[in-house]
């Protein structure tokens, strides 16, 4: 009878037993622990910009700045100083405060074209998270949302254009906005037009050229806006080129307009360019002013002929190296540039003296 008593009671810890079964919420502890490797993933994504995303803002105001610099291609701003050319090959700095006026062309020219850099990285950024190169640029790798970029250029382009009536040169801030009218529908529509582009790309180096002039008030000869366009196109034409020895068939996959071109052609048409570069350059020496300044400038078309030849064979080897490196990172192209800047100075110096 008591027997029975017993067994009712086992029961309860029957029912005891079952309140363990909380524990199970307890595994499901570890369902965070999927979470982990996905905050995890963008970190070896990072050097692909994949993972990384477009829009991820900078983590502090010092690494915005760096990025915006970045985007800027400081490495590109020596070519502004095409607009000291007109003076230089006038000899004359042209009005009373000429140096001072050229180095706003100077400062102006490389905010314009900073802003022309960061808006077509922000139209370009999904091709060039593709490119072994561009992929790092801060656009691409996220480190600098294209929001920011567009508002930095807007600043920048506007700097630039005021900058011809700060120093009562009008000319200037047109040359300017015809500059970033053309680099803008560049970037927008017309580099994937071939031939076009070339000219648009040129076109930057020559109104460079102009917008120095315009700043100085310092008039360009006809030699020397011939000399000047000839050498921009071939520069265009190198840039072509490199990309093709660079890429091969992939190139048409990061620029499209590539597919159009060829590298022997683009070889070809680079040297015929530089040839009749030469040629206008030693026209112009001939028949500038008597004196010693022909001897000195007939010299100097020896170096210049030199400095394009090798420019000839770093286009073909430059690997994924921007053309415009070439002219100042390799040795035997700054020696032989240098001995020409020699030569054409103590030109221009024969015939003040």
């Amino acid at each position: 009878m008591t027997g029975r008593p017993d067994g009712a009671a086992a029961p309860p810890p029957a029912a005891a037993v079952t309140v363990p079964a909380a524990p199970p919420p307890a595994p499901a502890v570890t369902v965070p622990a999927p979470a982990a490797p996905v905050l995890d993933r963008p970190a070896p994504g990072r050097p692909g910009a994949a993972a990384a995303g477009p829009g991820r803002p900078p983590r502090s105001a010092r690494r915005w700045l760096h990025a915006v610099v970045r985007e800027s291609r400081p490495r590109q701003w020596p070519k502004n100083l095409l607009v000291l050319a007109a003076p230089v090959a006038g000899a004359t700095l042209g009005r009373p405060d000429g140096p001072a006026c050229a180095l706003v062309a100077l400062a102006a020219f490389i905010a314009a074209s900073s802003s022309v850099y960061l808006v077509n990285d922000v139209v370009d950024a999904e091709r060039d998270r593709q490119h072994p190169v561009k992929r790092r640029r801060p656009i691409a790798s996220g480190d600098l949302p294209p929001a920011h970029a567009l508002a930095v250029a807007v600043a920048g382009g506007a700097a630039a254009v005021s900058s011809g009536f700060w120093i009562g040169a009008p000319g200037l801030s047109v040359t300017i906005v015809i500059y970033l009218a053309i680099s803008f529908s560049y970037s927008l529509a017309l580099k994937h037009v071939p031939v076009i582009e070339l000219a648009c790309v040129a076109s930057g180096f020559v109104l460079r050229a102009l917008g120095g002039a315009a700043a100085t008030h310092v008039p360009p000869s006809g030699w020397f806006l011939t000399v000047v366009s000839l050498g921009a196109l071939m520069v265009a034409v190198s840039k072509r080129r490199g990309e093709l020895a660079a890429l091969g068939a992939g190139a048409a996959g990061h620029r499209p307009v590539a597919r159009f071109y060829r590298y022997r052609a683009l070889g070809l048409a680079s040297r015929l360019l530089a040839g009749a570069m030469v040629i206008s350059y030693a026209l112009w020496a001939v028949t500038s002013s008597s004196g010693g300044r022909p001897l000195w400038l007939l010299a100097s078309i020896a170096a210049l002929a030199a400095a394009l030849a090798r420019f000839d064979w770093l286009s073909a080897h430059a690997g994924q190296k921007p053309v415009e490196d070439l002219i100042i990172r390799d040795r035997l192209m700054a020696g032989a540039e240098l001995a020409w800047l020699v030569l054409f100075a103590a030109g221009m110096l024969a015939a003040r003296g």
